[in-house]
């Protein structure tokens, strides 16, 4: 139900709104992994076109961070802090999408950034919870106010099915906002308006709780400052498509790209429901296209599919050092 409620939301945000989606991105910093946001909305900044100019995939943070310019190419190992294979790997990486120039200066590999990374590229970063049935909230409590105290994100939303009532508002933080949304109409009511958050300020990161005791960590500006950019960049490459579909003949994707059953008729999980025990089960090739899902992102979405690159405009420019 959730992971069907999930892809209808994101499918309606893309027709909705001008942000590029993405599903099951982490939302902590000192803890990492242990808090994993539903949709994160990236919301276009007056940059964006330059960051989609130079790749639609997800350029490694390693290489954004990395103390390289533009003007002059180092080695490798001062280029990228870290372990001399997981260095490489940035560096190919980074190389590979189009991110960082490569040269051989006497059998040692030297890169530089092949343009200037877009600093404002990104306006806000929306945190979307998903919750169908407020009648089984799970740890969604907990959850908000992790992202209402830490503050890493501009706005957050509860995503619901459920009729919403004063009770269920008087049980999460006042500056998450909710809405009320019917994944089989489309049709979206906003309960209450999300309260602009301070992602320049120092946040306060729950970890554990105890009786009579509840762990904290304080992060600063800079590393949620850090962490955002991670975010941003992973959900400009991941996207909100990121399911396998199943080689069932039953199933394939719909007009927006979603996996649709035939036999069910409706939106599955082929992680969970599918496979040689389903009763639907009918054996067939897979249709599952990254071309198709591409397309439809490209059309809906300011994220653009296979742009030419950036331009390297130091060509020649190692003859005169």
């Amino acid at each position: 139900m959730e992971f069907a409620f999930e892809l209808a939301l994101c499918a309606h945000l893309e027709r909705a709104t001008d942000w590029v989606l993405a599903r099951q991105l982490g939302g902590a910093v000192a803890a990492p992994g242990s808090r994993v946001v539903d949709v994160v909305g990236l919301v276009p900044g007056p940059e964006f076109d330059d960051r989609a100019r130079i790749t639609d995939r997800t350029i490694p943070p390693a290489a954004v961070e990395a103390p390289v310019g533009v003007g002059e190419a180092m080695p490798v190992a001062r280029a990228v802090d870290a372990h001399p294979d997981r260095a490489r790997g940035v560096a190919d990486a980074a190389v590979d999408c189009g991110f960082f120039a490569e040269e051989r200066r006497g059998g040692t590999r030297y890169v530089r950034k092949a343009t200037r990374y877009p600093d404002d590229w990104v306006a806000e970063l929306v945190a979307i919870e998903n919750k169908p049935d407020l009648g089984r909230p799970g740890d969604l409590q907990r959850q908000l106010r992790v992202d209402a105290s830490l503050a890493l994100f501009d706005r957050v939303v509860l995503a619901t099915e459920s009729h919403v009532t004063g009770a269920h508002l008087n049980r999460i933080p006042e500056a998450v906002g909710v809405w009320r949304f019917h994944p089989d109409t489309g049709e979206r009511e906003v309960v209450r308006e999300a309260t602009p958050l301070d992602p320049t300020a120092p946040g306060v990161e729950l970890l554990t709780e105890h009786p009579g005791r509840t762990d904290v960590a304080l992060v600063s500006p800079d590393e949620k400052a850090r962490k955002r950019r991670r975010i941003a960049e992973r959900a400009y490459g991941k996207g909100w498509r990121t399911f396998a579909f199943p080689d069932c003949a039953n199933c394939a994707a719909d007009g927006d790209g979603r996996p649709h059953c035939a036999h069910f008729e409706r939106v599955v999980d082929p992680a969970s429901e599918c496979g040689q025990s389903c009763p639907g089960w009918a054996p067939g090739e897979s249709v599952a296209d990254d071309g198709d899902a591409a397309a439809l992102r490209d059309a809906r979405t300011p994220w653009v599919h296979d742009p030419p690159g950036v331009v390297d405009r130091q060509a020649g420019l190692d003859r005169f050092r």
